[in-house]
């Protein structure tokens, strides 16, 4: 038997032929999908010769077609590949196209790396996390957004998270801000920490990027006195040395990532202790694959895990079964009733909710096959017909000038 599959697919006006390398299980990849579902999320779903299906998450936020013709590139590349060798299909996908990383590449790799994990469960009839090595935890604490991206009336919204079995949310830190404005704007964000505290709820405030350098330097020694459980975005993503700078000025641990995407994008923030908790998103991060390598890389600098995932259940369950398997976990984002979500919410497209349940703070290991999910096929595929892409939108400052969303 040669030991390579010899995999042909049509490249322009030639032929380019890629080695899928040999595996003994004989299941491939039949057909790959994709589906654009209400609010703003990307379902991929895989099925195999063998009969399983799988199912992923490639979300990027406000750019939906960016990410379809990425996995119309892959699919057209990957399909009769082994689904075993997953690894294999990661590194070919990501080193192959010379061009590697960004968003909307590994957006597009997410959605099949998590449906080939989700897949290899299922054909094993074993959860994720323990083909990723197994538990050392039973359960992951999380935590929900209140506030919108106009932060108000907080205090009721702590209090329904926690009636709902919360013991943290998080928030944004403010509305838009300009580069240097008023100092008191700042004074809303410590009434609303405070606010949030006094229902007996730890709180992350996410700067979101919005905050600019010298109101973000105010504004996280305002915070501190109040102990928030972390201070997310404090810069957007690039000011390495400067976001450094306010972690040495300030007690507050410090967590990013959501707009990194490798363990290359990941590293000289941790070099220059510019960062506490990780916060890469498995479908933004190149899936299950990468994310876990970056939770890995973090570990060696003492620094926490916490996926972010305001987005959809698949995603959620991906990096639930992540967190179970690495030992620098600390608490995991979850957008039940976020203000995104409008037209559907995280249980909309599961059959067993339950899977979800948050109980004294945390949600219990799945035990089901692969994620766990159960996933409404049909109700997918019925909405799909007629979602939208979902557009971000701006805010423009009192002269008129764009500002961070």
């Amino acid at each position: 038997m040669s030991k390579r599959d010899q995999v042909s697919h049509k490249f322009g006006e030639r032929d380019f032929v890629g080695e899928a390398l040999f595996s003994p299980c004989a299941d491939r990849i039949k057909k790959i999908e994709y589906f654009r579902v209400p609010p703003r999320w990307m379902f991929v779903r895989i099925e195999s010769t063998g009969g399983y299906v799988g199912w992923g998450e490639a979300t990027l936020e406000c750019h939906d077609e960016a990410v379809e013709g990425a996995l119309s590139h892959l699919i057209r590349l990957y399909t009769g590949w082994p689904t075993d060798n997953i690894e294999d299909l990661w590194q070919a996908a990501y080193r192959t196209g010379f061009y590697r990383g960004g968003e909307v590449l590994m957006s597009a790799i997410a959605g099949i790396d998590i449906a080939l994990w989700d897949l290899k469960g299922k054909r094993l009839g074993v959860p994720v996390w323990s083909l990723l090595g197994g538990l050392v935890r039973d359960r992951v604490q999380v935590y929900c957004w209140i506030g919108g991206d106009r932060p108000d009336d907080v205090a009721a919204q702590a209090i329904e998270k926690k009636q709902a079995g919360f013991k943290a949310v998080k928030m944004n830190a403010t509305e838009d801000l300009g580069h240097l404005d008023s100092p008191a704007k700042l004074q809303a964000s410590v009434a609303r920490l405070k606010a949030v505290k006094e229902q007996g709820l730890d709180a992350g405030v996410d700067f979101h990027g919005r905050v600019h350098r010298p109101m973000a330097k105010q504004l996280a020694a305002l915070l501190e006195p109040y102990h928030p459980l972390f201070i997310e975005e404090p810069l957007l993503p690039g000011f390495i040395p400067e976001i450094a700078a306010i972690a040495r000025q300030s007690g507050i641990p410090i967590a990013l990532g959501e707009r990194l995407f490798t363990r290359q994008d990941f590293r000289p923030y941790l070099e220059q202790g510019a960062v506490d908790i990780v916060q890469p998103d498995v479908s933004h991060a190149g899936g299950i694959s990468e994310t876990r390598r970056i939770g890995i890389l973090a570990e060696t600098y003492d620094v926490g895990f916490a996926p972010h995932c305001p987005n959809g259940p698949i995603a959620l369950a991906a990096s639930i079964a992540m967190d179970l398997t690495l030992p620098n976990f600390v608490i995991q984002e979850m957008s039940w009733k976020i203000h995104y979500n409008v037209g559907a919410d995280l249980l909309t497209y599961i059959k067993n909710p339950d899977i979800f349940k948050v109980e004294d703070g945390n949600i219990k290991a799945p035990l089901g096959p692969g994620l766990g999910l159960e996933i409404d096929e049909e109700l997918v595929r019925k909405v799909a017909k007629e979602a939208k892409p979902w557009e971000g939108s701006f805010w423009r400052g009192e002269d008129g000038a764009i500002r961070e969303w």
